[in-house]
């Protein structure tokens, strides 16, 4: 793309405003605009809140174009215990927003997660397949999606699993550190995903918004693997010496059950943006940019 080019995306990209920009994918998406010289805000509490329409009127002006909502409630297991407060931030926060850029004409870029199926598939879920969450976040992450869809703004819904960057508490980050302080290490190896490098997707995103589309996607880096998998190979990159093994969801008991296989379909954002890279390969990458001594 030449620079003359890539100014006149920058121009119809930004301004853009970030939400949840001190999170973890909120710092990748800041990083990235700013790389790409695309006017940005990122806004955080306690700036920003988005369960608040007049704190978004106020803070989001009228000549944004794009808004990426990296804001959630994460937390699985909280969410079980917290379903009001999770329902606040990750629906009705949601279309607070949507019904917010729909009013200025701004383009809502949001994400959502592989827990809104039910993990009883055994190929990987295309993006139109239909929901059926088996926990309280899985819900309240579902209904911001029908509240998005039903604003009539302009939108980019992406549906992505297993999310990790060389920074933030992260299950990547978690495991090079205790695969370096324990001898034996127990990891759940029947649920199945797609791990995804926070870098990598906010990078997909902002391609898929630059090519015009619109709608539901699943972003995630390509492949699959257990979490026993994903940890044998983090160990592996980390050049730990911790003894790995296999246990089952039932020998680790959550307060939140867990789909057993939440594989995404990627195919669709690949035929518009090509083949995702490898999870080992994005894997690779995340760690070659971290000071493993010091986590």
């Amino acid at each position: 793309m030449s620079d003359e080019a890539d100014q006149s995306v920058g121009r119809s990209v930004g301004p853009a405003v970030v939400v949840g920009a001190l999170g973890m994918l909120g710092r990748a998406w800041r990083e990235l605009l700013q790389k790409r010289d695309i006017g940005h805000a990122g806004l955080d509490l306690p700036t920003l809140d988005i369960t608040d329409p007049q704190s978004i009127a106020e803070h989001i002006g009228k000549d944004v174009r794009t808004v990426v909502n990296c804001a959630a409630f994460t937390d699985v297991d909280g969410c079980e215990d917290q379903e009001p407060t999770a329902y606040k931030l990750n629906a009705q926060a949601a279309g607070y927003l949507a019904d917010h850029c729909k009013t200025i004409g701004a383009t809502l870029i949001h994400y959502s997660t592989d827990y809104v199926f039910d993990g009883k598939a055994d190929t990987p879920y295309p993006t139109d397949h239909p929901r059926d969450p088996v926990n309280a976040y899985g819900r309240t992450k579902l209904q911001g999606e029908q509240l998005i869809e039903a604003s009539g703004c302009d939108y980019i819904l992406i549906r992505t699993s297993w999310l990790y960057a060389p920074w933030a508490r992260n299950f990547v980050i978690s495991m090079i550190r205790l695969t370096r302080e324990r001898d034996e290490l127990n990891v759940v190896d029947d649920q199945r995903g797609r791990p995804t490098s926070a870098q990598h997707l906010a990078a997909s995103s902002l391609f898929l918004l630059e090519k015009g589309e619109r709608g539901a996607f699943h972003v995630t880096d390509g492949g699959e693997c257990s979490w026993y998998e994903f940890t044998c190979e983090i160990k592996r990159l980390a050049e730990n010496t911790c003894d790995v093994k296999p246990c089952t969801s039932e020998e680790f008991k959550r307060p939140a059950p867990r789909p057993a296989y939440s594989v995404l379909d990627i195919s669709k954002t690949e035929s518009v943006l090509g083949p995702m890279p490898d999870w080992k390969h994005n894997l690779a990458e995340v760690l070659g940019q971290m000071e493993l001594q010091s986590i």
